[in-house]
């Protein structure tokens, strides 16, 4: 059996099986799932109807756990219903976990082909083939010990979402940093291949992991983009029956809603409507005293379901994003799947995603912003023509899928 700093192999064939991990999907539960979480299922979706036999492997608070096929589809109903069930006695023992994440992982230690203790992942994974691919798209569990211990059976594939812990440092959570940075070195020291969204976040990866010492060789395939059916019914009580403009995500520093809202104070009486859809973030709280005040014509909603937020962007005159950095950026991607004009900051991730199908202004220019917004109230915009094609997980599971 190769050691844990043998290189193995990467072939363009199937691997004997492939080892997926869940763990961030499992710190999710009971909670609605967010960008990276939505990839992380997706893979999980995908991999479950493949033919090369699957694994899935899942940190708790007390060891590790290895799910077999079967295990792994009911993982994923309990991910679509949000239901995991109740936690068990152990699991009430995992003070710093959540509810969600104790009944997650009580949910899946029932389910469990194996089960071991931190000092037991090398044993336990000699239970899958040699050469078996570990894969981690979801910046959970990449700790040493696990990166070792799968690479002892078979390449180590990592996807890396953006660099943006690194490169915006003073917008961060504390302790995300130097964690974030962490997760990169043992990427560079590893990991067989890593997997970018986009040749601009690929430049970026690339970028720290030549000062880190070592660049894994990188695919780049952009992820798939799902709209859901719109349900416009769960719009009730929303002020839409004039000119609106919407803008989605948490409100956080790099999403620059501070900017909006200047500009949303500089439009004067009867403004359009500004729609700011997404929960509130951290280290932001000047924005959160002026959105607690009151600006004329901002209407704040957390918690809306995809069909509502489908629905939202369907019958918007714009979507506004003026975010200081991305790692995808899929609310431009949704709205110019649905035809909307979108107007965004000139990020190079924007620019290659969307290319001329959306508006650029500079992030910092509130006049800019001010004058293309007033346009657009008093003669909308045209709709995106002609429609916009997503990217689709089809093409981004055949191209990984040929080198996992």
């Amino acid at each position: 059996m190769p050691g844990a700093g043998t290189k193995v192999a990467i072939t363009t064939g199937s691997p004997p099986a492939r080892l997926l991990d869940i763990t961030r999907l499992m710190s999710r539960a009971g909670r609605g799932l967010t960008g990276i979480d939505r990839v992380e299922r997706a893979w999980l979706a995908e991999l479950l109807t493949g033919p090369v036999p699957l694994w899935l492997i899942g940190r708790t608070a007390f060891g590790y756990v290895l799910l077999d096929r079967a295990g792994g589809a009911q993982v994923l109903a309990a991910v679509d219903e949000g239901d995991w069930g109740r936690p068990d006695r152990l699991s009430r023992l995992a003070r710093r976990a959540t509810v969600g994440q104790r009944a997650a992982q009580s949910f899946v230690r029932a389910r469990a082909a194996h089960r071991c203790l931190p000092q037991g992942l090398s044993r336990m994974l000699r239970a899958l083939p040699e050469g078996t691919a570990y894969i981690n798209v979801g910046h959970s569990n990449l700790t040493r010990r696990m990166l070792r211990a799968a690479k002892r059976r078979g390449p180590v594939t990592v996807m890396v979402h953006d660099t943006i812990p690194l490169d915006w440092p003073e917008m961060q959570r504390e302790g995300t940093v130097a964690g974030f940075e962490g997760k990169l070195r043992r990427v560079s020291a590893l990991a067989d291949r890593v997997i970018c969204s986009t040749g601009a976040v690929a430049a970026d990866v690339s970028r720290h992991l030549v000062a880190m010492g070592r660049v894994p060789p990188i695919t780049v395939a952009a992820l798939g983009v799902t709209l859901a059916a719109p349900r416009p019914d769960e719009l009730a009580g929303l002020p839409l029956d004039q000119p609106y403009f919407v803008a989605l995500g948490t409100i956080e520093p790099r999403k620059n809603i501070g900017l909006l809202l200047d500009v949303w104070e500089g439009l004067g009486p009867n403004p359009p409507r500004l729609i700011l859809c997404g929960a509130r973030g951290w280290h932001n709280e000047e924005v959160f005293a002026r959105l607690d005040a009151g600006v004329d014509g901002v209407t704040e909603v957390a918690g809306l379901s995809d069909g509502a937020v489908t629905a939202l962007l369907a019958g918007a005159r714009a979507l506004l994003f003026p975010s200081l950095a991305e790692g995808y950026g899929l609310p431009p991607l949704e709205a110019a799947a649905l035809g909307r004009p979108v107007l965004c900051n000139a990020l190079a991730i924007c620019r290659e995603l969307l290319g001329t199908r959306a508006v650029y202004a500079d992030g910092t220019d509130v006049y800019q912003w001010r004058k293309i917004i007033s346009d657009w109230t008093g003669s909308a915009p045209p709709a995106t023509r002609p429609p916009f094609d997503p990217p689709s997980w089809a093409d981004h599971f055949k191209t990984v899928l040929g080198v996992t």
